[in-house]
């Protein structure tokens, strides 16, 4: 895969990296892309690029992380984070930028500076038109693998929230909920939603 990214730091001349092929992209590639608007994740070695969300993606974000927010104030269950937050897990060559990620108080020490390093306890994705194979299909098994516990899939176009909870090294779908209905998660006791309020009409 040949990307015709140029790189300039500043006071020097630009330079132009030969950037490797799908399947062999390392985290030393990823902290080189540009920050030029475009989103970018490297799944199994394989370099995924997104335009910015639309807004209709970006108000159910808001609205999710908002409620996640005001239940850990008042329960104080451990920390979420809304995406840009870059997740290392052991023996993964590259992070990933879930949506939205909730880590327990018992494991806030996978909390660093300026990464996670660790496996969060819930994953949320919101899908978008152009990446809903890679959050349906890579992510979820990479998800998995990683023994995320619990796994939301956000469709805001649908007006759905797919709920997924591990049951050994496989999801189990827990329930496909519409407007109308409300999602209880099943590591964060005493949170739940509405489906309406997360993904409007």
């Amino acid at each position: 895969m040949i990307l015709d990214f140029t790189s300039q730091a500043e006071g020097a001349a630009p330079a132009t990296f030969k950037w490797p092929p799908q399947g062999q992209w390392t985290y030393e590639d990823y902290c080189r892309l540009p920050e030029d608007g475009w989103i970018y994740e490297v799944i199994e070695g394989e370099l995924h690029m997104s335009p910015a969300p639309q807004t209709r993606h970006q108000r159910s974000i808001g609205n999710l992380f908002a409620e996640l927010w005001n239940h850990n104030k008042l329960h104080n269950q451990g920390e979420v984070f809304i995406a840009p937050t870059d997740v290392v897990i052991a023996g993964w060559a590259t992070p990933v930028q879930p949506d939205i990620i909730f880590i327990l108080k018992e494991h806030l020490d996978i909390i660093k500076d300026e990464r996670v390093e660790g496996v969060p306890d819930l994953v949320v994705e919101i899908l978008s038109p152009w990446n809903w194979n890679v959050d349906r299909q890579k992510k979820f098994k990479v998800y998995a693998k990683a023994g995320v516990p619990e796994y939301w899939i956000v469709d805001p176009d649908q007006r759905t929230i797919e709920l997924y909870v591990l049951h050994g090294n496989a999801y189990h779908l827990l329930g496909k909920y519409s407007a109308g209905e409300t999602v209880r998660s099943e590591i964060l006791p005493g949170f739940e939603v509405k489906v309406e309020e997360i993904c409007p009409a």
